[in-house]
């Protein structure tokens, strides 16, 4: 089923959560078994992360330069395939413009019609922590709109080497992110949205928001996106602080606040122990608020690490 019927057939706010796929040479038994629990929950979706390969390059001593992989995070379609079976639940893979051609991305959602998913999450991704900026692939998209874009075709039967309209259409449901504080890059807040506009006039049906830690945020962002013409669902996104590493690189890595009401009480936190459990307050009572507000669904990083989740979860559904 598609997210959007999942939105509209809701009589109240769902639960929903992404994974990451294992590490190269780690089990995905130990994913499936690890998220188990939040199946209690009756999430109608589960997103799968993608992510690009990361690489170093080693100099031999002729000068020549050998191309080496150092991260990767395989098999996206197989694992949409796995939860699909095993829970009986829609999977949501995330399809990025970084790292992949268009005919990558042409292939990956044929393998993933195939498979039956529906939905797709369409996000332009990041840049490797060896490059300073985002290139794309040389036939590769620059941005998640031209990526939509090419899902929508796809679903008209337009593929990149067919000249005419072929009879075998896919119908994907796309998402896109939204960035309650804006995107990093965007000059502004205005400019941010007329690109989420872009993505949305070019066939995107929902939009799932970066983490926040002010509800306030989010309500004053589907306002704005409201104002901007934009009427898809907006699904917030929740991360609780787990770590006391996570205070500083939070921020830094994903260019959002931390409330001051929140920074007091972390302060006082000497262990992880403690961080956790202040986290987990912090996040329970801001799914309370957004789930009083009728939020479509209260999305959730989990990180591959259900425990925290788990815990949230049990005192808001």
């Amino acid at each position: 089923m598609k997210i959007t019927e999942h939105l509209e057939n809701a009589k109240e706010t769902l639960f929903s959560f992404e994974i990451l796929p294992p590490l190269k040479g780690q089990s995905l038994k130990e994913l499936l078994e690890g998220i188990s629990p939040l199946m209690e929950f009756k999430p109608p979706f589960v997103d799968v992360t993608y992510h690009r390969e990361e690489y170093i390059y080693k100099k031999h001593p002729n000068g020549l330069l050998e191309k080496i992989s150092t991260k990767k995070r395989p098999g996206t379609v197989g694992i949409c395939a796995a939860i699909m079976n095993r829970f009986q639940i829609d999977a949501v893979p995330h399809l990025l413009c970084g790292g992949f051609t268009k005919e990558e991305t042409e292939n990956a959602l044929i393998d993933l019609n195939f498979i039956g998913v529906e939905n797709v999450l369409a996000l332009r991704g990041d840049a490797p922590k060896t490059e300073g900026k985002f290139i794309p692939e040389p036939d590769g998209h620059h941005f998640a709109s031209e990526l939509v874009e090419q899902i929508v075709r796809m679903n008209n039967g337009k593929y990149l080497h067919e000249e005419t309209e072929t009879s075998f259409h896919t119908d994907f449901c796309v998402g896109v992110a939204g960035y309650p504080e804006k995107h990093f890059e965007a000059p502004s807040m205005k400019f941010d949205l007329k690109r989420l506009k872009e993505k949305v006039d070019k066939g995107a049906e929902y939009v799932v928001t970066q983490m926040f830690f002010d509800n306030q945020k989010y309500f004053e962002f589907v306002d704005q996106v409201r104002e901007a013409g934009i009427n898809v669902p907006i699904i917030p996104g929740i991360k609780p602080i787990t770590t006391i590493g996570q205070i500083t690189m939070l921020p830094r890595t994903f260019f959002l606040d931390l409330p001051d009401a929140l920074m007091d009480e972390l302060e006082k936190c000497k262990t992880n122990a403690e961080v956790r459990e202040v986290g987990i307050e912090w996040s329970i009572n801001q799914c309370k608020e957004l789930v009083k507000a009728k939020v479509p669904s209260l999305h959730f990083y989990t990180m591959s690490k259900a425990s925290t989740t788990y815990a949230i979860a049990k005192e808001v559904f």
